[in-house]
C-alpha cells in the first residue's frame, strides 16, 4: 500500500508539469557513447516516447562520434579533431552520412517498436538545415556552421508524427552537403521552433564548479553565471560547446536548457517532471 502511495504521490507531482507542457515543443540532442549502449539507449528512447503520448512534440537529434571513428579506422583512415570539430575531406563526409544514417535508421525502428508515431531523416533534406562553410584558422573540409533552419518543413513533420529524429548534416546555397556539430544542431533547430526546452544528454552529471567534488554540482544556473564560470575555466573542453549551445538557444527565445546524465535511468522525465530535476538547468 505504501509504494503504491509514493507512486501517485509522483504522479501527481508531475500533473501540473505534463498540464503546462501539453503541445509544447521539446528538442534533445543525444550522441557519443551513451547512444551505444543498448540499456542507456532504451530508458532514453522510452522516455522519450512517454513524452510523445502525454502530448509533448519531441525532435531528437542525433550524433554519433564514437560509431564515426570506429568506421574510419576500420577503414584505416585517422580521425582528425580541431577544436572539437571533426576535419571532414570528401572521403570522411561519406563515411559520416553512412554511419549516421544506420543510427538513425535504428533509433527510428527501435521509438517505433515502443509504439512512437516517428520518422527520421537528415537535416540536409528539404534543406532543414542551411549552413556556410565553416570559418575556422585551420580549414575543417566540409564542417558547416548553421545559418538557418527550414522551420516550416518542421512544422509540417509534425502534423504526421509527434517525434522527428534527426541527422545533423547540414547544405548550403550550393547544394553542398557539410557535416555539422549535433548541440549546434539542436541549438538552433530549438530557437526556430520557439522550443519550450533543449535539453543536452551527457555522460556527467552536469555543470559543477568542482570537477572533484560532488558537493559543487550546480541544480540551476543563469546564463550571467555561466559566462563567469567560462571565463574562470571551471566550465572546460567538451562541456564548453554544449554550455554555448544552450545560452545560444535561451537567448534566442527558447525557455530553459537543461544538460543532463543519461546514465540515471528515466533521467529525462525526473528532470521534466519532478520539483528538483537531476541534471543542471540553465536559465535566462
Amino acid at each position: 500500500m505504501e509504494d503504491a502511495i509514493r507512486k501517485s504521490d509522483v504522479l501527481i507531482e508531475a500533473l501540473p508539469y505534463i498540464k503546462r507542457f501539453h503541445n509544447k515543443i521539446a528538442v534533445i540532442k543525444y550522441g557519443g557513447s551513451i547512444l551505444g549502449e543498448e540499456r542507456i539507449r532504451n530508458n532514453v528512447l522510452e522516455d522519450i516516447v512517454f513524452l510523445s503520448f502525454i502530448g509533448m512534440r519531441v525532435i531528437l537529434v542525433h550524433g554519433g562520434g564514437p560509431n564515426i571513428s570506429e568506421r574510419m579506422r576500420n577503414q584505416g583512415k585517422k580521425s582528425e579533431f580541431i577544436e572539437g570539430m571533426r576535419v571532414t575531406d570528401n572521403e570522411t563526409l561519406k563515411l559520416v552520412e553512412e554511419e549516421l544514417n544506420k543510427l538513425n535508421a535504428m533509433i527510428v525502428q527501435e521509438i517505433s517498436d515502443l509504439g512512437g508515431r516517428v520518422i527520421g531523416f537528415s537535416g540536409k533534406e528539404d534543406r532543414v538545415i542551411q549552413v556556410k562553410k565553416k570559418n575556422a584558422e585551420i580549414d575543417l573540409g566540409l564542417v558547416g556552421e548553421v545559418i538557418d533552419i527550414n522551420r516550416e518543413i518542421l512544422l509540417e513533420k509534425f502534423k504526421k508524427n509527434q517525434i522527428l529524429v534527426i541527422c545533423p548534416m547540414g547544405i548550403d546555397i550550393k547544394d553542398k552537403v557539410h557535416n555539422v556539430n549535433a548541440d549546434e544542431a539542436a541549438s538552433w533547430i530549438a530557437s526556430a521552433l520557439d522550443a519550450e526546452k533543449i535539453v543536452l544528454l551527457t555522460n556527467v552529471r552536469g555543470i559543477m564548479r568542482n570537477s572533484e567534488d560532488p558537493n559543487s554540482f550546480l541544480s540551476s544556473i543563469t546564463m550571467q553565471e555561466v559566462k563567469k564560470l567560462i571565463k574562470d575555466d571551471v566550465i572546460q573542453e567538451g562541456m564548453i560547446p554544449k554550455v554555448e549551445a544552450c545560452v545560444l538557444a535561451i537567448n534566442k527565445g527558447v525557455k530553459k536548457a537543461h544538460i543532463i546524465d543519461a546514465r540515471i535511468p528515466h533521467a529525462l522525465l525526473l528532470e521534466i517532471f519532478t520539483d528538483s530535476g537531476i541534471g543542471t538547468e540553465i536559465l535566462k
